[in-house]
């Protein structure tokens, strides 16, 4: 198990990698597996997830909500550095650092869909194409020509286009401005967004997979 490396590393910005140097030496001291960081990362979306679907009622909700979110990308960072770091990364873990985060993607959504500001239909629209976003990822990898994570709505995007659009929401319910854009919700724009930018994603890892495999066949 030692000796694995993982086939496909997202791309993370040394910035952003540099916040976790300390937590990922602690977990390594700690014995810390990254299976039980991949697991909270689930239980933050939970909870962001709940406090989005009661956000409707209670407004002040999309402050966490959005924090959440935010834990839950570190959390999905995170989880890969400790396994790496303690020699634990193997295929089987591969799988347990994806999973979470469809099931993360997927509950946030669900959330915002019942949060009553927005249209239901828009929420799921998202989560499912945030589903696909990453299942066409997935291809190039099982067709033995790379993971991909181009485009411009991957995973970390996806949320930032979501709490943009909570916190102009937010804003707006605490000036007494209405929410709606003529027959949508901030959140709304916020979810089609995000359904258009996976679009083009899925698009662009399906150039780069077409280009992979025409390139093997030369």
């Amino acid at each position: 198990m030692g000796n694995y490396q993982p086939t496909s590393r997202r791309p993370i910005a040394d910035i952003f990698r540099r916040t976790a140097d300390g937590t990922v030496r602690l977990c390594v001291r700690w014995g810390i597996h990254p299976d039980t960081v991949s697991y909270g990362s689930v239980v933050a979306s939970t909870l962001a997830a709940v406090c989005f679907w009661w956000s409707g009622e209670v407004p002040l909700l999309l402050i966490p909500a959005v924090l959440l979110c935010y834990v839950r990308l570190w959390l999905n960072m995170l989880d890969g550095m400790v396994a790496l770091a303690s020699d634990k990364a193997s295929l089987r873990g591969e799988l347990l650092n994806d999973l979470p985060d469809r099931v993360s993607d997927a509950i946030i959504f669900a959330g915002v869909a019942h949060s009553g500001l927005c249209h239901m239909a828009s929420g799921y629209w998202a989560a499912i194409f945030a589903l696909l976003t990453a299942y066409v990822g997935t291809f190039g990898q099982a067709l033995g020509v790379g993971r991909q994570f181009g485009g411009i709505m991957a995973k970390p995007w996806r949320m930032v286009v979501l709490n943009i659009g909570a916190w102009i929401t937010l804003g707006l319910l605490y000036s007494d401005i209405s929410i709606q854009l003529g027959p949508l919700t901030v959140l709304d724009c916020s979810n089609l967004i995000v359904v258009a930018g996976c679009v083009q994603t899925m698009g662009v890892r399906l150039a780069r997979i077409m280009q992979g495999l025409a390139a093997k066949q030369e």
